[in-house]
């Protein structure tokens, strides 16, 4: 895909990954992007910015999903490219709050399923249509000391491929889009007492990996990975889970200790 001259939504698009991308893709040259937050007054700021269109959005509420999609439709005729990017994440174990479970299946796993519900039939109609789904290299590998957050972002991770499967021979593109630390403030704000979270090393800006995805949407990728090192561990996984799960104890009590 090149993004000059087309219709762009990104979900979670004021700060972070989706500001990065939503002013790459305007760099490109997209006629159009679609900034939709819960922030609304930063992605009015953004919007402005880049000449493009803000919405307030909750992902997690899908008549608010249909909404945007609905809003972007009537300003611009159609849109061309989803980028359904919002998510959240808590250093929580398994006994997470019921309610901490559910805000992460609504936000990181519902959102995409509202998303591709509301886009889908005009892509289809018009036998064409991308899809880029924000997961994280969690989806692939796990975040060790965060267990909602991973259990959901392989969850969105599965849906991506579940729609490239279901949609691909009707001219559906999709991506799934893998990073593993970045310097956004959902990283930099996650150490307790002023502790560096083990994914700072090794973080990428949010600039370069808006430079991956453009690499990738126009390469079609299915897997963008802005970490070239998760592919390895995702084929180390693989091919020997049980030596993998050693590791990632080892790295969970190392991890947990620090925190301790």
């Amino acid at each position: 895909m090149e993004l000059n001259g087309k219709v762009v939504v990104v979900t979670g698009g004021a700060s972070g990954i989706g500001q990065a991308m939503c002013r790459r893709f305007a760099q490109e040259g997209a006629r159009a992007v679609v900034v939709a937050d819960l922030q609304d007054e930063a992605a009015q700021q953004l919007a402005r910015e880049i000449g493009g269109l803000a919405v307030r959005t909750n992902v997690a509420v899908q008549a608010e999903v249909q909404a945007l999609v609905e809003r972007a439709t009537q300003s611009y005729g159609q849109i061309d490219l989803f980028c359904s990017n919002a998510g959240i994440i808590s250093r929580t174990d398994s006994d997470a709050p019921p309610a901490d479970w559910q805000r992460h299946w609504d936000v990181n796993l519902m959102a995409h399923v509202h998303a591709a519900n509301a886009v889908l039939p005009q892509m289809l109609a018009r036998g064409e249509g991308y899809l880029l789904q924000t997961a994280s290299a969690a989806g692939l590998l796990s975040q060790v000391n965060a267990a909602p957050y991973t259990v959901t972002k392989h969850a969105a991770a599965a849906f991506a491929e579940w729609l490239s499967i279901a949609h691909g021979d009707a001219g559906i593109r999709v991506s799934c889009l893998c990073p593993q630390g970045v310097l956004t403030p959902m990283l930099l704000g996650a150490a307790k007492g002023g502790r560096r979270s083990f994914l700072q090393e090794g973080a990428v800006t949010p600039e370069a990996l808006a430079e991956v995805v453009v690499q990738g949407l126009r390469a079609e990728r299915f897997l963008i990975l802005p970490h070239e090192e998760v592919l390895d561990f995702w084929q180390r996984k693989t091919a020997d889970i049980d030596r993998w799960l050693k590791g990632m104890r080892r790295l969970r009590a190392k991890v947990m200790g620090a925190d301790a």
